[in-house]
């Protein structure tokens, strides 16, 4: 089932989508909902990003072909960061260059949304069984910038720099599913994510034994190679199979 969020009678509501139309939810996908009988046309839509999260879980150098495009070795643990939920937009919002920045970066990735509070996990079932569902991330990256400070904060924390949407998917295998990024049209990246160096629920299993995970915190899993740099102008797309395409464009 897919999920988003989207702007209904001047209130943004949580909605499903079925086809070419969004039924408005009442409650908490979390917890009890139920769909109502307003419904609006995917056409015009105004979407916004489909959780609220707490706190935003990067992963850094997870496939192992854009560790090796960066000249690096996969980690041996998972490398995390954060990025602030302020950086958030959703499907068809702009992405704003800082002044700060002479080259920013598209990294198309898959998401993951958490659904039950999760901490200190055993093992991949219970990763799993925390899980919602799965978005799609576009990790904008000023390139420079992160060269310039060596970690990541500056770099992949400006307003805007976390595109996310325009669905949740709640019936995916993460395993094995395509992530691609296009800019105006061209493809850049088109990767599986069998190519990843930490799976899903590993990551789910172990962010959690270093910060407690909420209902709808979100983690990107890592862009797989071909990441490069954005220009004011441009549209940039990112598809993932049965999830959907993020689209946002550059200002």
């Amino acid at each position: 089932m897919k999920f988003c969020r989207v702007l209904w009678e001047d209130k943004i509501c949580y909605a499903t989508h079925d086809g070419d139309h969004l039924s408005i939810v009442e409650g908490n996908p979390y917890a009890e909902w139920r769909t109502t009988i307003l419904h609006l046309g995917v056409d015009g839509a105004r979407f916004f990003p489909p959780c609220i999260p707490t706190k935003i879980v990067a992963i850094g150098r997870n496939y192992r072909d854009h560790a090796a495009e960066l000249g690096n070795d996969v980690p041996r643990e998972p490398l995390i960061f954060l990025k602030p939920p302020s950086a958030l937009i959703g499907h068809d919002q702009d992405i704003v260059y800082p002044p700060q920045s002479k080259r920013v970066d598209y990294e198309g990735e898959l998401g993951v949304v958490m659904g039950k509070r999760a901490h200190g996990l055993k093992d991949a079932s219970e990763a799993q069984a925390a899980i919602f569902g799965y978005t799609i991330i576009n990790d904008v990256t000023a390139r420079d910038l992160q060269k310039a400070d060596v970690q990541f904060t500056r770099a992949k924390g400006f307003d805007t720099f976390c595109p996310v949407g325009p669905f949740i998917e709640t019936l995916l295998d993460p395993t094995n599913v395509l992530v691609e990024t296009y800019v105006n049209g061209e493809r850049r990246q088109h990767a599986s994510t069998s190519n990843m160096a930490f799976g899903v629920n590993t990551l789910v299993q172990y962010i959690s034994n270093i910060m407690t995970l909420e209902p709808g915190d979100l983690i990107s899993t890592g862009t797989p190679a071909g990441i490069g740099p954005m220009q004011r102008g441009d549209v940039v797309e990112v598809k993932i199979d049965l999830i959907g395409t993020l689209r946002n464009r550059v200002v």
